[in-house]
């Protein structure tokens, strides 16, 4: 079981960057796949990026492919997510998720999860 906790949110303007955070307890850290989703107001969630177990290999949402970078330091259980370029359409609250299988872009395929931190872009 790992325990999923992220930081790193706040209020920017368009064009600003921001490093969201994952810190995940536990001492098997490598052996989860770990992705990032967001939840726009009144809209389902998404998701946003996702990187394996050895942080190799990476895969991203169309709309954020250029600008977010997902990466991991398994000698430190984190997850970071560096947001550049930020655009109104990237408020939401953003998730962690994390688990032992294979990963994807679904919500479903993830067993745990963070409780979330907001993430508005605005002027």
């Amino acid at each position: 079981q790992v325990v999923l906790v992220e930081s790193g949110g706040g209020l920017v303007q368009p064009g600003d960057s921001l490093r969201l955070s994952c810190a995940a307890s536990g001492r098997t850290f490598s052996e989860y796949v770990v992705a990032w989703f967001r939840q726009a107001p009144g809209k389902e969630r998404e998701f946003v990026a996702v990187v394996t177990r050895s942080g190799g290999i990476t895969m991203y949402a169309d709309s954020v492919k250029g600008r977010f970078t997902i990466s991991r330091d398994n000698a430190k259980n984190l997850v970071y997510l560096q947001m550049d370029s930020l655009k109104p359409e990237d408020t939401g609250v953003y998730y962690c998720a994390a688990d032992r299988g294979y990963g994807g872009r679904s919500s479903l395929q993830y067993a745990y999860w963070g409780q979330g931190t907001p993430v508005t872009v605005s002027s």
